[in-house]
C-alpha cells in the first residue's frame, strides 16, 4: 500500500508499486478511497484487446501491459476516475476543446485509445453527442492526462501536433489542476 493520507493504492502485484510511485510524482494532489491495482491476462472489451481496465465504482484497476508501458497506461486509467467525478460542466468544457480540433480538421491524438475513436467519428456524432462521441471525449481526456502527467515526453502514440497540445495543457491547468483531484 502506498500513497499519502489522501489517496492510497493497494497492490495485488508488488511489481507495480515502484512504477506507481514514480507516476505519482508528476500528478496533481488527489483524494479518495483506496484503489486496488491488479494484473489480469487477456483483457478485452467490446472492441478487442486492451492494456488495462478501470472500474471506478469498484475502486479497482487491472493491467495487462509491460512495465515499460505501465506508467502511461496507469495514469490513463486513473483519469477514468477523475472523468467520472469531474462533473458535466467540466466534461462539456473538454468536449468543446476537442470539438474545436475536430471541426478545424486537426489530425492526431495523444494515445491510440482516443485516436481510433476519433477516426471512427461520423459528422453527426458531435452534434448529437452520441455514445461514440462521448466515449471518444473520455478516452481523449484520459490519453491527454497520460501525456501530461506520466512523465513520458515522447511516445509513438503522441500524434497530435504540438500547437494543439498547448490548448489541452492550458485546459488541464485551468480545469483539472485547481485543488486536489477527487478520485
Amino acid at each position: 500500500m502506498i500513497g499519502g493520507a489522501s489517496l492510497r493504492f493497494i497492490f495485488e502485484d508488488p511489481a507495480y508499486e515502484t512504477v506507481v510511485r514514480r507516476a505519482l510524482r508528476h500528478l496533481p494532489p488527489m483524494s479518495g478511497a483506496p484503489i486496488h491495482i491488479g494484473k489480469a491476462h487477456g483483457l478485452r472489451d467490446r472492441h478487442g484487446e486492451v492494456h488495462a481496465a478501470a472500474f471506478p465504482r469498484a475502486r479497482r484497476m487491472v493491467f495487462d501491459c509491460s512495465l515499460a508501458e505501465f506508467r502511461r497506461v496507469f495514469v490513463h486509467e486513473l483519469f477514468h476516475f477523475v472523468w467520472l467525478r469531474k462533473g458535466n460542466a467540466a466534461r462539456r468544457s473538454y468536449e468543446d476543446v476537442v470539438r474545436a480540433e475536430c471541426l478545424a480538421g486537426f489530425p492526431g491524438e495523444l494515445g491510440w485509445s482516443a485516436e481510433w475513436r476519433k477516426r471512427a467519428l461520423k459528422p453527426r456524432d458531435m452534434d448529437t453527442r452520441s455514445r461514440r462521441w462521448r466515449e471518444y471525449c473520455c478516452e481523449s481526456f484520459c490519453d491527454s492526462a497520460a501525456w501530461l502527467y506520466s512523465g513520458i515526453e515522447r511516445h509513438q502514440e503522441f500524434t497530435l501536433a504540438a500547437r494543439r497540445r498547448k490548448h489541452r495543457r492550458a485546459w488541464f491547468a485551468k480545469t483539472v489542476e485547481r485543488g486536489a483531484l477527487s478520485i
